[in-house]
């Protein structure tokens, strides 16, 4: 907030004017793209948050707090509005080959009850699109990364994208490495040969990394090899446990 003559200022600053969400002079071959590239759009929202100077952490914490509400709330329409269409993903980046998210769901269950002995999840409703709901909810962080030498994030359920602190759109720009330090990559990766031949490891209480940078809590993880119907293996799924900002 600017104070001028002991007033508070009424000038805001047009916060949005060099931000452009699309270009307006794109040629006309640009115009016939197909459909499947304009399914995704881009919304763009500026926050802007006047304060005196001896309240400025205080109106940090409460603009932070604001902030990740509306981007909540902003999946969540997104979440509702797409899942009317066909073929939706919900919950990972739609990758060349990959599977819808109600055949990733059905393995990633199927996967832990057969490695571990016990069910991931309470699916009451029987089906696969229960199942989906109830993992797409369930109070555990539940993440799926791929199986390259980085490995990238390309599934999560709503209480992994909270973790992290990223959208679905922006989930695959997040790879494994960058929320584990360096104790909890040594773990991991220490523990990788293990999973690959017995189907799963438990990792320690420890500290991880959302894609913003705070510190996250959690009592467990648990990492487990997600097989396809022909027992190839798909990615490995990660489950944090009671997981708390710090």
């Amino acid at each position: 907030m600017n104070l001028q003559n002991g007033m508070p200022s009424t000038h805001t600053l047009d916060l949005t004017s060099s931000l452009g969400a699309s270009s307006r002079n794109q040629s006309a071959g640009d115009n016939k793209s197909t459909d499947y590239h304009n399914t995704r759009s881009i919304l763009t929202i500026a926050f802007q948050f006047p304060y005196e100077a001896h309240l400025q952490d205080s109106i940090a914490a409460t603009a932070r707090q604001y902030v990740r509400s509306i981007v909540s709330s902003v999946q969540r329409v997104s979440m509702a509005l797409t899942q009317v269409r066909p073929g939706h993903n919900i919950g990972s980046k739609q990758l060349p080959g990959s599977p819808d998210a109600v055949t990733l769901a059905h393995w990633i269950c199927q996967s832990y009850n057969h490695h571990l002995g016990m069910d991931l999840l309470r699916n009451d409703g029987g089906n696969e699109e229960s199942l989906l709901k109830t993992l797409w909810h369930h109070q555990d962080a539940i993440l799926c990364c791929s199986f390259e030498m980085q490995p990238v994030f390309t599934f999560a359920n709503q209480a992994g994208l909270d973790m992290l602190e990223t959208s679905l759109v922006a989930l695959q720009d997040i790879t494994l490495d960058k929320i584990f330090d360096e104790d909890g990559q040594k773990q991991l990766h220490s523990g990788l040969v293990k999973l690959m031949e017995q189907g799963y490891i438990y990792l320690p209480a420890g500290v991880c990394c959302s894609g913003m940078g705070r510190h996250v809590s959690f009592e467990q993880a648990i990492a487990w090899k997600v097989v396809r119907e022909d027992n190839n293996a798909h990615c490995v799924a990660l489950c944090f446990v009671n997981w708390a900002f710090l």
